[in-house]
């Protein structure tokens, strides 16, 4: 679960420092990175202050990004297309982490990562909407319907976890959305850029935007325990950087297909890490919505499944 999945092949540069990588162990790194980031955000809480981790991990990527702009000698972009990208890929990044944040108070780390499985499935219908995608095939009506009623047993399920997990799952289920819409925003600006330019762009409007929101609302540094610290620390770097050198260097080097089978393994993995890790307990309920969303994303996708099966 990146923060956004920048629309733009225009990566080379970006990643010519790691041309020699193993390709397997990128793709597993992806991987884990993606399966980890919800037990990580949770583990990040430090109580009623949802946005203060927030803000921390996000002045840490906008850190790191600087300084890998440096040593990579990449240029900011600043014609108008670059800017409507920087507002783009920002905005979602913004409004999608304030509700995850807010989500993940009362939703099992495992739940969060299988509803942003859903991405593929959102992006899809925007696209419809707008008249920006192919053709509604019988195999993605299927695969919708399956992931809708997927969603109806993982409310169901949220009904027996606690009184504030049906407004968590809501939240992060609009966090899908807006992921989705800037995803389809983004790629419709059309712009190419180094993606580590439209990372650093997108983390300044998000930091500009969230630093004086927690002022207002908040304007009080919490305690932070040793591991909501180091938690932060780890999605400043690895979820907010890492993952996005990671998944693009897998995205250049594998089919789509491939790539695509990352949404159908994160789910499942991320349930068997909060279990494992958290004293998570998803319920016979949840894993069936999850084998429902699973098996229509499998479906939505099933063109890109076969072709790389050939």
């Amino acid at each position: 679960m990146p923060d956004m999945l920048p629309g733009t092949q225009n990566y080379k540069q970006y990643l010519r420092p790691i041309n020699t990588m193993s390709i397997p162990a990128a793709y597993l790194g992806v991987i884990l990175i993606w399966s980890t980031t919800p037990l990580a955000i949770q583990w990040s809480g430090v109580g009623a202050d949802f946005m203060f981790p927030l803000l921390v991990r996000m002045l840490i990527g906008l850190v790191a990004c600087l300084v890998l702009m440096r040593v990579l000698r990449i240029s900011m972009v600043r014609s108008r297309a670059a800017l409507n990208a920087y507002v783009a890929a920002g905005t979602g990044i913004f409004g999608a982490m304030l509700l995850v944040y807010w989500g993940a108070r009362y939703v099992p780390s495992g739940l969060i990562a299988v509803l942003f499985g859903l991405i593929p499935l959102f992006t899809g219908l925007i696209g419809m909407v707008i008249n920006d995608a192919e053709r509604l095939t019988p195999a993605k009506l299927a695969g919708i319907v399956l992931g809708l009623a997927g969603l109806v047993v993982i409310f169901g399920a949220g009904a027996k976890i606690g009184a504030q997990a049906l407004p968590g799952i809501a939240a992060i289920l609009c966090a899908v959305a807006i992921q989705a819409a800037s995803l389809v925003w983004v790629k419709r600006t059309g712009v190419a850029l180094p993606v580590l330019a439209l990372t650093t762009g997108a983390l300044t409007l998000v930091v500009g935007l969230l630093l004086p929101l927690w002022l207002v609302l908040f304007g009080q540094v919490p305690q932070w325990s040793m591991r909501a610290g180091l938690s932060t620390l780890y999605l400043g770097i690895f979820g907010s950087v890492a993952g996005f050198t990671l998944y693009f260097y897998v995205t250049k080097h594998l089919q789509a297909g491939q790539v695509a089978l990352i949404t159908l393994i994160t789910p499942v993995s991320a349930l068997l890490l909060g279990q494992t890790l958290n004293g998570e307990r998803p319920g016979a309920d949840v894993w069936l919505g999850t084998v429902l969303i699973l098996l229509g994303l499998g479906m939505h996708q099933w063109r890109l499944l076969v072709r790389m099966a050939r």
